[in-house]
């Protein structure tokens, strides 16, 4: 897990401090199916895909089924009508394609973890990048802070993860983390609900990309205190996740209504 190097006693953030009286709607009632195509279309469209690579999948409470992608449909081409549902061995019960059998690393992680309802897999570039050097972004700017205590390095890399087994290895690696990093490979981001997980989602692919360009320039930057970053982490999950969701889904909408269809 991460840590800041800063101490000192934590400020409160979040509810905690505030919260808004009334927050911009999306302005259209969503389907889970619909909610997913739109959740695909967005993080494609700020870059967190790579072609066909990647998966989604939401898991209701109570449930063990659950919805995913199919295997061969871009993530800026999907509609909800495309959306499938497998079970939690990963046996397809509706929709008209196939899944891939890395969907073991989701059923796994959902079988192991009660807050994992959404679970995002893919290969965004700068995650990629840092991932390639074996090493998690170093937490220096106010948004990082998401990631406070809450982000791991799977640092071993062994190719395809095709079986439950394998997953299951993976699972065990990852651990209680929201978000890990894959040697080699890629990022899984974790939410108890859709708007979470996407938000956690672009918020890495971000946090990578400022760490890459921070290394650039061959400076040290000054590390934020941990007491800070804690109060930030609770106002960015508590605030800025469901608000996100909303601009993402109303924009994805309006850009194309056929996600819907």
């Amino acid at each position: 897990m991460t840590e800041s190097v800063g101490v000192g006693c934590a400020r409160a953030g979040g509810a905690a401090v505030w919260s808004p009286s009334v927050v911009p709607p999306i302005g259209v009632e969503l389907s889970n199916s619909q909610a997913l195509a739109i959740a695909f279309r967005h993080l494609a469209d700020i870059g967190f895909a790579e072609n066909m690579a990647g998966h989604i999948t939401w898991q209701s409470d109570g449930q063990t089924e659950m919805l995913v992608n199919p295997w061969g449909l871009w993530w800026a081409e999907l509609t909800a009508s495309d959306i499938c549902t497998v079970d939690q061995d990963a046996r397809v019960v509706a929709g008209r394609w196939d899944v891939t059998p890395a969907i073991h690393i989701h059923t796994e992680l959902h079988r192991a973890r009660p807050d994992a309802r959404v679970v995002v897999h893919n290969h965004p570039y700068y995650v990629s990048l840092l991932a390639s050097l074996q090493m998690l972004p170093e937490l220096v700017h106010q948004t990082g802070s998401l990631f406070l205590d809450d982000l791991c390095l799977v640092d071993i890399y062994q190719g395809e993860v095709d079986t439950a087994s394998r997953a299951r290895e993976l699972v065990g690696h990852i651990g209680g983390a929201q978000v890990a990093i894959l040697a080699s490979h890629g990022v899984i981001a974790t939410g108890r609900t859709l708007a979470e997980a996407v938000y956690r989602s672009a918020t890495i692919e971000r946090v990578c990309k400022l760490a890459y360009h921070v290394m650039l320039t061959g400076r040290t930057p000054e590390p934020m205190k941990r007491s800070d970053m804690a109060g930030m982490r609770a106002s960015l999950i508590e605030r800025a996740a469901d608000v996100y969701w909303a601009g993402a889904a109303r924009m994805t909408i309006k850009a194309d209504r056929h996600v819907l269809d």
